[in-house]
């Protein structure tokens, strides 16, 4: 996985509360594989109406937000389904960071797992950095320091400190526990003294 330090480039604006997975996602489209690529189908049913034609009033189909690696949602992003493709829809179109002041928790641990950054804004900064991104169309985001800027305006955001760890290094799960097996393997040496009993012949 690509580690995670700073992030700066276009950025969209999306003044949506409730984002589920199926409208990140929609069901049907599950059954393409991950090698396919999902990055056309994130956001489909929002994005085409009908008859297949872009939505012009939907903020993806700015055609100067199309190299967008940061997403500025509202609140409740990712709620509903477990569905790990939503991730990968977002992380297959380009996106790097998604902003939002709060998140469905699976979405969240999917993320992580996959180098996308779930930043956590309060109510009131969320509405200003939406307003700001618009207007700039920007953003730059510092995973280290904590803080997203468009424009003048900087608000810091929260993340589970484990999963900064991860993103900041470029870890997954193995990664993350391997960086403990000293206290592993000493562990297991006391373990094997104190209970030999517990230990597997050989």
């Amino acid at each position: 996985m690509q580690p995670f330090k700073q992030l700066s480039g276009a950025a969209v604006a999306l003044r949506r509360d409730n984002v589920d997975t199926d409208q990140v996602i929609p069901a049907r489209f599950l059954k393409i594989s991950r090698a396919e690529g999902l990055g056309d189908k994130l956001f489909h049913d929002l994005r085409f109406d009908g008859n297949g034609k872009l939505r012009p009033d939907f903020p993806l189909n700015d055609p100067a937000r199309q190299d967008a690696g940061i997403l500025i949602g509202r609140r409740n992003f990712g709620v509903g389904s477990s569905r790990e493709a939503a991730v990968y829809a977002l992380v297959d179109h380009g996106f790097r960071c998604v902003v939002a002041t709060s998140f469905g928790d699976i979405f969240a641990g999917n993320a992580v797992n996959n180098g996308l950054v779930a930043a956590i804004v309060n109510a009131e900064d969320i509405e200003k950095l939406l307003s700001a991104v618009e207007q700039t169309g920007r953003a730059e985001v510092d995973l280290e320091a904590q803080t997203i800027k468009s424009g003048n305006y900087v608000v810091s955001f929260t993340i589970d400190p484990a999963r900064k760890t991860r993103l900041l290094n470029g870890w997954d799960e193995l990664d993350l526990t391997a960086q403990h097996k000293g206290e592993i393997a000493a562990f297991a040496t006391q373990d094997r003294t104190a209970r030999p009993w517990a230990v597997p012949r050989t």
